[in-house]
């Protein structure tokens, strides 16, 4: 192994809360890259030094060396940035697919969502800007809201605004020069997908992929008029409430179609067009303090152990 970064699925699964579970005793980590250093005699298809990342979810990352079939592994072009390669596997392919497989969007069009700075929300923001999307990117107010806003803009985001911001009326004059979301992405949960909901166009689609808010997605449960409101929003708007795993698109569309999307990606990747998130590379002997890390709110940059 190489490289394999920290993700909240990596600490889910260690909680028991994750949709894989593996058999005990297992090895953490979910994603990363490696090289190849040897290959059995029956192997084609794969040589020493190529670079491999894994098929699927609980292939467990978080080690030197390794012995995998040749099934549990996908290779990749060794010419992107070692970053790049370590965190290709999960955040940028649940990007792409949540921008092209939910609504047929053109360019021009907007795109809302939440947890902007997450791995996802960054890969979202790339991605989107390639194929000539514009994003409203949700985050939540910090004391280096200013610096996150600033590097967001750089990835290519269009609007940042802060969970409050979010709330107050004057939002929508947001899309008096821009068209209404036809897309959110939810990562959150709890209010702040009940806004994501109110600001889409009719007809929209709101995909989620996440919880972080550990809060349900709710469209109302009062009778209050303002919660009726939001109700109203599913029947008079005809809006649509859709899930999103990786691990389940990728059962149902197979392994060569996972190759392809991979290789989509890594030609953004070569074209500049799309960049790693944030990493702190620490040695994988200090993982206690990169799993600490990863668990801290606001913290921006991804962990990223290496061997």
């Amino acid at each position: 192994m190489l490289a394999a970064p920290i993700n909240p699925s990596d600490i889910n699964m260690i909680q028991g809360n994750y949709g894989i579970l593996p058999k005990l005793p297992a090895v953490g980590g979910n994603e990363g890259v490696g090289q190849v250093v040897a290959v059995g005699s029956s192997v084609t298809g794969l040589k020493p030094g190529d670079w491999v990342i894994p098929a699927n979810a609980g292939l467990g990352t978080w080690q030197t060396e390794a012995v995998f079939s040749k099934e549990a592994l996908i290779e990749i072009p060794s010419d992107i940035p070692l970053q790049s390669a370590a965190t290709l596997s999960v955040n940028p392919c649940t990007a792409y697919r949540m921008l092209v497989d939910f609504e047929q969007l053109q360019p021009g069009d907007s795109v809302i969502q939440n947890a902007s700075n997450s791995g996802v929300g960054q890969a979202v923001i790339q991605i989107a800007a390639a194929l000539g999307l514009r994003t409203v990117n949700v985050v939540r107010d910090r004391p280096d809201i200013q610096k996150l806003t600033s590097r967001l803009k750089d990835l290519g985001a269009e609007h940042v605004i802060t969970e409050e911001e979010l709330r107050k009326p004057e939002t929508k004059n947001l899309f008096k020069d821009m068209p209404q979301p036809r897309l959110a992405l939810n990562c959150v949960g709890g209010k702040s997908s009940t806004e994501l909901l109110r600001h889409l166009a009719p007809g929209g689609t709101m995909v989620t992929y996440g919880g972080m808010a550990k809060q349900p997605v709710t469209a109302s449960v009062s009778p209050s008029m303002f919660l009726l409101c939001r109700q109203s929003l599913l029947i008079f708007k005809d809006l649509k409430l859709r899930g999103f795993w990786l691990s389940q698109w990728k059962k149902y569309h197979g392994s060569d179609e996972f190759k392809r999307l991979i290789l989509t990606l890594c030609d953004l990747i070569r074209q500049g067009q799309l960049t790693a998130p944030a990493c702190t590379e620490v040695p994988l002997q200090d993982y206690q303090r990169a799993l600490g890390a990863s668990m801290e709110p606001f913290v921006s940059s991804k962990q990223i152990l290496t061997m």
